[in-house]
């Protein structure tokens, strides 16, 4: 079977390969799914540049999230069958013909909610709302995220007006305004216009902003953090400037606000597994209702895994970049 190797880390771009490898067969407690669509997230292109919080033994097949259909089970697997259709994240060396995973992290996915759709549904809008109940935000509320274009932004903001929460959507660019619009997002301000936290006041009033998502480090944290009422949190979700959080110990003494990070693979590991069937079962009816829209910007099959991995560690993406198998 065709799996995507790299043999040393770097820029996923030069190291990624498309190799032959031995079609592998459930253990006891696993299902085999002949791949579909595979998406490329972030932390998978992290990963094979050797920086990122978990790092394999090499040689490596990437992909954490894969979309397919069950043809194999193992021992002792009953809720699921030859010819389901699924989709499974968490896992590793996801981007291959064939993926081995454990059925109890297998989710099975109607036929409302498309292949392209389903691939990534689990891992980063998972995140999302787990991120979302984080922030210990009530209906009616005000939260404000930067880089609210990518994945997990478009995601929360989704998942919060779904609950009734009141999201400010921070963007770098002016287009950023009408991307988000497409897929029903508001309240979106562009921090490259003058002014632009004269217009989130606007927008917000006279209600407090209780809790912000940060994504891009540096100055666009304490951005964020002086915008915040008092008491406020200010959530580090990521670092996308490569830049240290730079704050106002001014905002931190008087408003007596707080700084948080938020790494999905700890929140998951203390989460119980009711709580991640109630976020699951959450994500599939808004998927097949239309409420929540994961855009897709490119697929490439996975013979060109090299340039898809490009593509993908590009900005001003509208969407993911999958691989189709």
């Amino acid at each position: 079977m065709r799996s995507v190797i790299y043999s040393s880390f770097g820029n996923p771009a030069e190291v990624l390969q498309v190799a032959e490898r031995p079609t592998p067969n459930p253990g006891a407690g696993q299902v085999r799914i002949k791949s579909t669509l595979s998406p490329i997230h972030n932390h998978d292109l992290w990963t094979i540049r050797g920086q990122y919080g978990y790092k394999p033994k090499l040689p490596a097949v990437g992909g954490t999230e894969v979309a397919g259909v069950i043809d194999a089970i193992g021992e002792g697997v009953e809720h699921l069958k030859p010819g389901q259709r699924v989709v499974v994240a968490g896992i590793y060396e996801g981007w291959a013909d064939y993926v081995l995973a454990p059925a109890a992290a297998v989710v099975p996915l109607p036929d409302a909610i498309s292949d392209e759709t389903g691939c990534q549904l689990i891992a980063m809008p998972l995140s999302a709302v787990m991120l979302l109940e984080y922030l210990h935000l009530e209906p009616g509320q005000w939260f404000i995220q930067n880089t609210a274009n990518g994945a997990v932004g478009k995601t929360l903001a989704m998942l919060a007006n779904a609950r009734g929460i009141n999201g400010v959507n921070l963007v770098r660019r002016e287009a950023g305004i009408a991307e988000l619009a497409e897929v029903g997002i508001g309240n979106a301000v562009s921090t490259e216009s003058d002014g632009w936290k004269k217009r989130v006041r606007e927008i917000v009033g006279d209600a407090p902003i209780l809790a912000g998502v940060d994504s891009v480090g540096g100055d666009a944290s304490g951005d964020i953090f002086g915008l915040l009422g008092e008491n406020g949190t200010l959530v580090s979700f990521g670092a996308m400037s490569n830049e240290p959080m730079r704050l106002s110990s001014g905002d931190a003494i008087f408003k007596q606000a707080t700084v948080k990070g938020f790494w999905a693979s700890k929140i998951f590991e203390v989460t119980s597994g009711a709580d991640k069937a109630r976020m699951i079962g959450e994500l599939l009816r808004l998927a097949a209702s239309g409420e929540l829209k994961l855009p897709v910007e490119a697929v490439f099959d996975v013979e060109n895994a090299a340039q898809a991995a490009a593509m993908s560690a590009k900005s001003a993406r509208k969407g993911k970049v999958l691989l189709r198998f």
